[in-house]
């Protein structure tokens, strides 16, 4: 039997025979730890929502293990297998690279959305050696790859079960072995969407259209994506499609920074009042901070959350300004955002293949230096399985009272970025960070305007998503002054994976 081996509450118990009997009208039966044939017809739809700290993401954790129990294979975007395509199968999924590497930290394996819409077409030399990795084939005999190459592979893949990581490895790039990327066009199986209130119409519909099967996970109480006027996907769906988990549990008993997410429902508090149960709370526990300034150290690898662009302007020129960066170049160790590709259409393969290894619009980065060729940039994607790439690259620093943005350097096409020290609360959604700074007067300006999104105070949302984006410490930032530095910018603090893909020089990408 696959059932749970935690104790639930009630209503994650409810949540779990909700999802079980929609799996179970699909021919999976977790109980007995029976899987049939995929059956036909309309597809299944349901949303899991609830406020941080509800325990949804021990309610998905729980969920893949018994689908992994009962047979179910999970797809995660690296490599699958011609052979076990009549299979079951299941693929965890994020917005953002960030938020699908929270995810993992917490043992679920996820993967981003545009990992399983777009996959890898793999040259089918190197196809084979994935084949005898995954246990489908005979070792195979490969010019060019000595013995002890596949035994590096066979060892990477025993400790990573990642194909990639494996042919790494042996000593070959990605662009030896992924000859171009394609959209699927195969449907999968079933989906778990974390993060769900990022996703907007064309996502869900992208979604359904591959998995029959999909259940999206999400918190009501944040920002609903920019672009859909306040609505979240929950919004549309029928009342039988959703079930709200309403008690709190992780660390309910001991953690002062869900005490004050979660005090921002009472309709009778004030920003004043707020702030003054923040400074009680920083009295009480040391995870709250009441801070006089922004702590220029942090901004390297957390950037502070605002809600004004003429904030976040300000602050990322005070950080380059307190680590003497020349107006004409980067330091290494600086932080980036990526804002999207700037590439044509005919240069599609190569705008699949940089979103594929983590360059999608959002993504945090870590300047490393400047690549081989000019314009090139050496980057870690923070959250990416595979960090470390060279990509062609746009660097954009914004300047305050200026419209149009200084470039540095650039090449002609490619992944453009703006810098990280410092974010919107919308576009940290989906982040989580060991500690957050929050600057209370962009705060405080929202609750001066008095706007509403979806029938509560814009202040409340923006303050609900800030704080919830700690997982360790929140600072609540109360005044407009910045620390000095206490160390230089650094880049050996980030962790190389155990066999990092990169993009070669000689793929040409600004070609």
């Amino acid at each position: 039997m696959n059932v749970p081996a935690v104790t639930f509450s009630d209503d994650q118990a409810q949540a779990w025979d909700n999802v079980a009997a929609m799996l179970r009208g699909a021919g999976i039966d977790l109980v007995r730890g029976q899987v049939l044939p995929a059956k036909g017809g309309s597809g299944r739809l349901m949303a899991l929502m609830g406020k941080a700290g509800s325990g949804k993401t021990l309610l998905l954790a729980e969920l893949c293990k018994a689908l992994a129990d009962a047979g179910v294979e999970l797809v995660s975007g690296d490599y699958e297998s011609r052979r076990k395509r009549e299979r079951r199968t299941l693929a965890v999924l994020a917005p953002t690279n960030k938020a699908a590497s929270v995810l993992r930290l917490r043992g679920v394996p996820a993967t981003t959305i545009h990992r399983i819409l777009y996959t890898p077409v793999y040259d089918p030399e190197y196809e084979r050696i994935a084949e005898w990795l995954m246990g489908n084939a005979e070792r195979p005999s490969i010019e060019g790859l000595t013995d002890e190459a596949l035994d590096r592979a066979q060892a990477s893949y025993e400790a990573h079960s990642s194909v990639p990581a494996a042919l790494a490895a042996a000593g070959l790039r990605g662009s030896d072995f992924i000859s171009g990327w394609k959209r699927r066009e195969e449907p999968l199986d079933i989906g778990f969407v974390d993060e769900a209130s990022m996703l907007d119409d064309r996502q869900v519909e992208d979604l359904r259209e591959i998995f029959p099967n999909l259940v999206l996970f999400g918190d009501p109480a944040q920002l609903a994506p920019v672009n859909q006027s306040g609505k979240m996907v929950f919004d549309d769906l029928d009342a039988s499609q959703k079930l709200e988990l309403n008690r709190i549990h992780r660390q309910a008993a001991d953690n002062p920074i869900l005490d004050l997410a979660h005090a921002l429902a009472d309709p009778a508090l004030g920003f004043e009042d707020f702030e003054r149960l923040v400074e009680r709370k920083a009295a009480e526990d040391d995870r709250v901070v009441w801070g006089s300034r922004v702590e220029v150290d942090l901004m390297a690898r957390s950037p502070v959350l605002v809600w004004r662009n003429a904030t976040r302007i300000r602050l990322i020129n005070a950080f380059r300004a307190v680590h003497g960066a020349p107006e004409t170049e980067l330091l290494e160790g600086e932080p980036l955002i990526c804002d999207g590709l700037e590439l044509p259409l005919k240069h599609r393969k190569k705008r699949l293949d940089l979103e594929a290894r983590g360059l999608i619009k959002g993504a945090q980065v870590i300047y490393l230096g400047p690549g081989k060729k000019p314009g090139f940039s050496r980057l870690h994607v923070m959250g990416a399985e595979e960090p470390r790439i060279s990509a062609a690259s746009i660097v954009k620093i914004e300047k305050p009272d200026t419209e149009e943005p200084f470039i540095p350097y650039a090449a002609r096409m490619g992944a453009a970025f703006l810098h990280g020290a410092a974010v919107t609360i919308h576009k940290a959604q989906g982040s989580q960070w060991e500690n957050v700074q929050v600057f209370a007067p962009d705060l405080y300006a929202a609750a001066r305007m008095g706007r509403v999104e979806a029938g509560q105070p814009l202040w409340k949302r923006l303050a609900y998503v800030a704080i919830t984006r700690a997982s360790g410490r929140l600072i609540w930032v109360v005044r407009n002054r910045l620390s000095r530095p206490t160390e230089p910018l650094r880049t050996d603090d980030l962790e190389a994976p155990a066999a990092p893909l990169r993009l070669s020089a000689e793929d040409p990408q600004d070609a």
